[in-house]
């Protein structure tokens, strides 16, 4: 049996009432992170995980550059090296009038630039928790698999309100054991519906914590023997095209034959379709079996029973009025929030991972258990949002503004079309989508125009 279809052995439930230092609720790859940077940092650490490995995460399956510079300092990336993967060694870019463009990822960018591996979430997120749980418990803390969260709690504090902990229970909400954990710093790591998230956003601030003008919904499912796909190294394909806009319809290798397919879309937009567009699954079925550009890829190809599921991406775009903090509220007194938890998910890939690693990390440069043994103060959790935003603000703002540029079908063609003939073009495609250390110079009208428009 691989090693990620196996269950870990998480140790001992700690006892009801427990302190520690930090409480991450979350077992996912910022979850684990956290975690894992956190005890590396002499905290002990308190990891809950709602499911139970071996457990499946419904998502795109990409893990790079920015994201491995982060799993090979918690000691992951060799582990993902002796699994199998599918390698990225270009991506293929199409537009709603059929122009493509293929650009190579050079052997010395692999790291560099986002699109490195391709593999399923359940081998990803199973090395990230293993590792996380063998780094939490040698450093005196615990994990709990089974738990779901049912209440954030917050004290008031002379200072205004502070979250002290959780309560929650093990196994089912009839059946399962009710416990609560206390720590002066409580870290929400749990996707697009965090109980931390929206117990700072709703509940303590009053600020909104879904806006879907900036959430997306995605739908995926496993193929095998998809054309042009048999190859354990190649593309990725991201093609934006009529059916799905904003969003794109994407096919990615994961290794073994097997393929990730799927569709986002914005849900604002997506409400306003009719028919066959109002359902992401009727629309992935169209394009696989009826559309003239990708049908023939699948004629021979079968989808794996039981993988066809949709989930919704929280996007960190900048808001145009935000009531305190972009791009919403991710941190108070006693807490702080990291990817999909903080909205801090791509605009125009899609892609959470890199951000929510990153996320993950920036909490332990703000926590100091010795310091702030008697609470994680709500100054912190201020200069934590601002170096958050400081760091990817610039990166989602200019996604945002290319996912506008998508909703422009010709000027999209057209952009395709002339990376088709000027390789320099397509290097900028392949930045926007795969690096997210070399943007700044996208953020420049003038090198853009000079660039895209000049001979």
């Amino acid at each position: 049996m691989e090693e990620w279809k196996k269950p870990i052995d998480s140790g001992a439930i700690p006892n009801d009432g427990s302190t520690f230092d930090v409480i991450v609720v979350g077992g996912g790859p910022g979850g684990s992170a956290a975690a894992g940077y956190h005890s590396i940092a002499g905290s002990r650490v308190l990891l809950l995980e709602k499911e139970e490995w071996p457990r499946d995460k419904i998502c795109g399956d990409a893990v790079g550059g920015k994201s491995l510079s982060h799993v090979a300092e918690l000691g992951v990336k060799p582990m993902i090296e002796q699994t199998p993967h599918f390698r990225v060694d270009s991506i293929v870019f199409s537009s709603s009038d059929g122009s493509e463009v293929r650009v190579m990822l050079p052997e010395e960018s692999f790291n560099r630039l986002e699109a490195g591996y391709a593999l399923p979430r359940m081998q990803f997120d199973y090395m990230m928790f293993k590792q996380a749980t063998d780094l939490v418990i040698e450093n005196g803390g615990a994990v709990v698999q089974n738990f779901s969260v049912t209440d954030v709690i917050v004290e008031e504090r002379p200072n205004g309100p502070a979250i002290t902990g959780v309560t929650g229970h093990i196994g089912t909400k009839k059946d399962g054991v009710i416990m609560s954990f206390n720590a002066p710093l409580t870290i929400g790591a749990a996707g697009y519906n965090c109980p931390v998230s929206r117990k700072i956003t709703e509940s303590v601030f009053n600020e909104p914590f879904r806006d879907d003008e900036h959430f997306c919904g995605g739908y995926r499912e496993y193929w095998t023997g998809v054309g042009g796909c048999e190859s354990d190294t190649g593309p990725i394909e991201i093609h934006f095209i009529d059916e799905v806009n904003p969003g794109y319809f994407w096919i990615f290798p994961v290794g073994e034959n097997v393929v990730n397919v799927g569709v986002g879309m914005v849900i604002s937009e997506q409400r306003k379709q009719q028919g066959m567009r109002s359902s992401l699954k009727k629309m992935q079925k169209w394009i696989t079996s009826e559309s003239e550009r990708f049908s023939h890829r699948f004629k021979d190809a079968k989808m794996v029973s039981g993988t066809g599921k949709g989930w919704q991406l929280p996007f960190g775009s900048p808001r145009s009025t935000p009531p305190s903090f972009q791009p919403r509220r991710g941190a108070m007194a006693g807490a702080m929030c990291v990817g999909d938890s903080a909205s801090l998910v791509d605009p125009f890939t899609g892609e959470g991972i890199g951000n929510a690693l990153v996320s993950a990390k920036l909490t332990s440069k703000y926590f100091d258990r010795d310091e702030h043994a008697d609470g994680f103060p709500a100054d912190q959790a201020a200069e934590y949002m601002e170096a958050l935003w400081e760091e990817l603000g610039n990166e989602l703002s200019n996604s945002y503004r290319l996912q506008g540029l998508v909703k422009r079908k010709r000027l999209m063609s057209w952009f395709v079309r002339r990376a088709s003939k000027k390789p320099k073009i397509g290097e900028i495609l392949t930045e926007m989508i795969a690096s997210k250390e070399a943007q700044g110079q996208l953020y420049s009208k003038w090198f853009l125009f000079k660039t895209i428009v000049l001979p």
